[in-house]
């Protein structure tokens, strides 16, 4: 019995020694898998726009976020 391997490749990042977030859900797979870790570099020629867009989405809602600036602006002392 031969068994078919397919390789499915996924970015992220390792948020612990053990642990590992992706950017994507993987439902093709369910069963044990192989993890190799290769961290990634971004190129000398990568545009700004590209870098914020590989970045992963913030928590933090737009209230929360208008709060802070609001907060930040008040300190200024005017």
């Amino acid at each position: 019995m031969q068994i078919m391997q397919s390789t499915i490749v996924v970015n992220g990042r390792l948020t612990g020694p053990r642990s590992v977030e992706l950017d994507e859900p993987v439902t093709a797979v369910d069963a044990a898998v192989q993890v190799i870790v290769t961290p990634r570099q971004t190129s000398q020629g990568q545009s700004m726009l590209d870098f914020l867009k590989s970045l992963p989405a913030g928590t933090r809602s737009r209230e929360e976020i208008d709060r802070q600036v609001r907060e930040e602006r008040e300190d200024w002392g005017n």
